[in-house]
């Protein structure tokens, strides 16, 4: 496989996580009971340098797709930010896109719990129904996340035209054979899952930093697991 040149963006999201812990190097066991090279915690991208650079990649990702020449992404109204972990993401990533390439879309999320007063209901921000969403995601692993937040978006009425991911680990399920990421794109139309950083791009930065012992070990799990 030919070495994969990194956007600025995707280097700078990949040195700043490793910086602050959230991406990692080592021997991680996953909720799958698999031994990874290397673990993800998007849930410790939460501060302000941070998140501009995670916007930054979101926003750039999303419109170098809408540009694509293969499956690309097709225009959308609405960006959906999955509670909880996923609403500074959404709204960062809207500020973003209208800041550095003006783009104009809305904002919405949904409450996990069912609010009984006010505007009542899950959902908050712009009304989603009629309008093409993009769901904003950190990691598929089983897929139940977005599932859910495809559900939670058609159920308002909307419809999801793409999900983009923060990090796709392009490995395959349980059966060794299947891709969360196919699986999702059964539903919402082929190609319409994009992801900021891929598996592929990980290996291809510990080869640049010349991290020979880190690099050993992502390719080892990738021949063991990762999408053939």
């Amino acid at each position: 496989m030919a070495t994969e040149v990194l956007a600025s963006y995707q280097s700078d999201l990949i040195q700043h996580s490793m910086e602050i812990g959230a991406l990692k190097f080592g021997s991680f066991t996953l909720k799958s009971g698999r031994v990874s090279p290397y673990f993800f915690n998007a849930g410790l991208l939460s501060s302000g340098p941070i998140l501009a650079i995670l916007s930054t990649a979101y926003a750039s990702t999303i419109v170098s797709a809408q540009m694509s020449a293969s499956a690309p992404l097709p225009t959308f109204d609405v960006l959906f930010g999955p509670a909880y972990k996923g609403i500074p993401f959404a709204s960062t990533t809207a500020l973003t896109l209208y800041s550095q390439h003006n783009l104009s879309v809305g904002l919405a999320y949904d409450r996990k719990e069912v609010k009984d007063h006010g505007e009542g209901g899950n959902m908050v921000g712009v009304p989603v129904a009629g309008k093409k969403v993009v769901i904003l995601d950190d990691v598929m692993t089983s897929g139940k996340a977005v599932r859910g937040a495809i559900d939670t978006v058609r159920a308002s009425g909307g419809e999801v035209v793409g999900v983009v991911q923060c990090l796709d680990r392009e490995e395959v399920g349980q059966d060794g054979a299947s891709s969360t990421v196919t699986e999702i794109e059964s539903l919402i139309g082929e190609g319409r899952v994009k992801s900021i950083l891929k598996m592929r791009d990980l290996i291809a930065w510990l080869e640049k930093s010349g991290m020979t012992e880190e690099l050993a070990a992502m390719k080892v799990y990738r021949d063991k697991y990762g999408l053939k």
